[in-house]
């Protein structure tokens, strides 16, 4: 498409004006906006306006500039060119024809003269990435030369992370510099013999002498992104403040990784988001998850060799990575990605890639499931640790004491309390995930989002019944009091002879005391009562 727009009389930028795609950040060669296609708002789609190309590190959606319009405005390519045209001659972007032809050269935006495929006028001038050696040798000097701060090894020390001392400084991790020191530390670089033209993070500034960019909005923890070979190819930076628009609704996330870049400053250079490799380059086993931080943690948790991509779609370097593993003697890749692949499509489309990419270099992939209560790996290996640290006979174990619960199918209870006690029966009904179903979009979800998804009720039809069984219980307790027990027996495990996985929201339950049956929609901690058809659900899988 960018060898053909060339001859166009317009730009990929004319079609961002007159589709009115918000620009949430500006490139040396292009720009992030919001994508139109799967409405993320964090401005993941990349619109290189040299190349006249876009792509969606989210969705994965990319094209040409005509395929964008007409993407957007369900059309075809002929009748998006004629429509932009028709637009532009009428003057109804600022940007096109009829409009101004300024550029702005701070911005690094083409002038209107500009043929697209040609370096833009007034473009910011980018430096040729430096070697593989080069960079390495750039970043463990720039990483000696800085600390790590207490507040910093406290956060990775904590109990959301799970890090000791030991690990983190394995690891590499170090606190941003402020931005005052930027100069000094590149120009003791320098003086080392190192190189930083060409190296992501580093330009040239307006006053003449090389720097880094640094900042105070930018200040976090540096995370070094490492290849097979063991060499640094780029660094993260988990934000200590989230980036966040000033539109955004308040319950929105913020962005909470960034690459040190440099490519919109003079003589900079792009990260170009590397794949992150930790383990043993040989093993015959390796998983795959998104996030660095991520896969370091469950390194270090599970002694298991990871891959870490910067976005579940963001898989264009993971293709050489699996060719070398597989040439190492690679049999078999596990996907990790977060839980929230049962229900978003974007993240379960990036999961089904690596499957491709697993099989185009003759290695298995497999996908895997974990107790849905906890998002990542990460998070799920470190409960599993804390469940194991816990000490015996706390008030939970005490008052669960209290309750006996049957082994499926036999109504008998491993002893019958000396109280006086009351039988219930209880179903478990939960998603079922067959081929033709690879997301719901309530899936491990509260009781909001179902209704979001658009149902009133939990659709019995998606659902499968996973334990039939029965308990003993204290005489004269409420539904909430069974509720509770039940999601606590249940919560982090299931006996052996369960086929579902440990009860987590979006489940249903359901209670028979013998006077009726009551089903219940598990929305964290609490039970919503709702209406459910049983007979439409799945039966037990035998």
């Amino acid at each position: 498409m960018s060898s053909l727009s060339q001859d166009f009389p317009f730009g990929i930028m004319d079609v961002v004006e007159l589709l009115h795609l918000r620009i949430r950040r500006r490139q040396a060669d292009s720009v992030y906006t919001d994508c139109p296609f799967c409405g993320d708002r964090r401005g993941k789609m990349n619109v290189n306006f040299v190349k006249n190309v876009w792509r969606c590190n989210y969705c994965g959606e990319h094209g040409g500039m005509l395929n964008l319009y007409a993407g957007v405005n369900h059309t075809t390519n002929s009748e998006a060119y004629r429509e932009i045209c028709d637009a532009l001659q009428a003057g109804d972007t600022s940007w096109g024809f009829g409009g101004t032809e300024n550029t702005d050269v701070s911005a690094g935006v083409p002038a209107r003269e500009s043929h697209a495929g040609s370096q833009p006028a007034g473009g910011i001038p980018q430096s040729e990435r430096a070697g593989i050696q080069e960079i390495h040798q750039t970043y463990s000097l720039l990483l000696e030369m800085l600390s790590l701060n207490p507040a910093h090894r406290a956060h990775l020390r904590s109990e959301k992370r799970g890090l000791t001392d030991e690990q983190i400084d394995s690891l590499g991790f170090k606190s941003t510099p402020p931005f005052f020191l930027c100069r000094s530390l590149t120009e003791r670089l320098m003086k080392q013999g190192c190189k930083v033209e060409g190296v992501p993070g580093f330009y040239l500034h307006e006053g003449g002498y090389w720097t880094v960019k640094f900042s105070s909005r930018a200040a976090g923890i540096l995370i070094p992104a490492v290849g097979v070979d063991g060499l640094i190819r780029g660094m993260q930076i988990l934000l200590d403040v989230p980036f966040k628009d000033k539109d955004d609704p308040p319950e929105k996330a913020g962005t909470k990784y960034i690459w040190l870049s440099s490519s919109a400053k003079n003589m900079g250079t792009t990260s170009g988001s590397p794949v992150h490799f930790i383990g043993n380059p040989f093993a015959r086993t390796i998983y795959v998850t998104e996030g660095i931080l991520k896969a370091d943690i469950a390194y270090m948790l599970l002694n298991r060799t990871f891959v870490a991509v910067a976005g579940a779609n963001n898989l264009a370097q993971l293709g050489p990575m699996f060719k070398l593993l597989a040439q190492n003697g690679t049999e078999l890749v596990i996907e990790a990605h977060d839980m929230d692949k049962y229900s978003n499509e974007m993240i379960a489309k990036g999961s089904s890639k690596i499957y491709l990419l697993a099989r185009q270099h003759g290695m298995e992939c497999r996908r895997l499931t974990w107790n849905p209560n906890y998002k990542g790996i990460d998070d799920w290996q470190l409960a599993l640790r804390r469940e194991k640290q816990q000490k015996e006979g706390d008030e939970q174990n005490e008052q669960k004491d209290r309750v006996f619960f049957c082994r499926e199918g036999t109504g008998q209870p491993e002893r019958i309390p000396d109280f006086p006690h009351r039988r219930w029966k209880f179903r478990i009904y939960q998603l079922s995930f067959d081929a033709g179903r690879e997301t719901i979009p309530f899936a491990f979800k509260g009781i909001r989002d179902l209704h979001r998804a658009g149902y009133e009720q939990p659709p019995a039809a998606v659902y499968e019944l996973v334990w039939d069984s029965e308990l003993l219980c204290p005489d004269g307790w409420k539904d909430t009091e069974i509720l509770e027990q039940i999601s606590v027996h249940f919560g982090k495990r299931v006996p052996e002879d369960c086929k579902g996985h440990p009860l987590a929201s979006s489940d249903v339950v359901e209670l028979d005391d013998g006077a009726g049956r009551r089903y219940f929609y598990i929305d964290g901690r609490i039970f919503e009562p709702v209406r459910f058809s049983p007979f439409l659900a799945k039966p037990m899988r035998g």
